[in-house]
């Protein structure tokens, strides 16, 4: 019996984008170790998003560890058609994003760490603003906080007991 199904390429269920890589150097007796770090954001564009930060001698291993940190600390986002359903600012380290919903049609209104993130959420229409700091991971980690805030109308109904008209009114 043959496995048809072994050649068959399979559809990967998230996303990867790499979001900076950074080389460090020790120094030792013998000269200089390098190392690198990939911080990788990881979604399904469906309300499912993950950062990981990898750590190797070589970028492809950096990138494949960072991956697999993702996956482990994925996040539900709420998201409202193509937007999300109220401002929300998200906080880490000296790192603040402001995040704003928009009317279809706007795009995304992000820089490149927070922009990577939102784009694999599957946000088509918001506007950031970054503050404070620019490093990338405090960027990146900033924005997850925010989008991990994010709240619809039906779950506040639900945990408050009420119905949506009750809560909007």
């Amino acid at each position: 019996m043959r496995n048809d199904r072994k050649f068959e390429k399979e559809v990967p269920e998230f996303k990867e984008r790499l979001v900076s890589i950074n080389r460090v150097a020790k120094v030792v007796k013998g000269g200089k170790n390098f190392r690198f770090t990939a911080l990788m954001v990881v979604g399904n564009e469906n309300g499912k998003v993950g950062v990981g930060l990898g750590k190797a001698t070589e970028i492809p291993e950096a990138v494949r560890k960072g991956v697999e940190d993702a996956k482990r600390h994925m996040v539900e986002v709420s998201i409202v058609g193509t937007t999300i359903p109220h401002a929300v600012e998200g906080k880490f380290g000296k790192g603040h994003v402001r995040m704003l919903p928009a009317e279809e049609g706007t795009g995304v209104i992000a820089g490149g760490p927070a922009r990577a993130v939102l784009e694999m959420v599957g946000i088509k229409d918001i506007r950031t603003k970054s503050f404070g700091s620019n490093n990338p991971s405090n960027c990146v980690k900033a924005t997850i906080d925010g989008l991990s805030q994010l709240r619809t109308a039906e779950q506040i109904a639900k945990l408050r007991g009420k119905t949506v008209d009750e809560i909007l009114n």
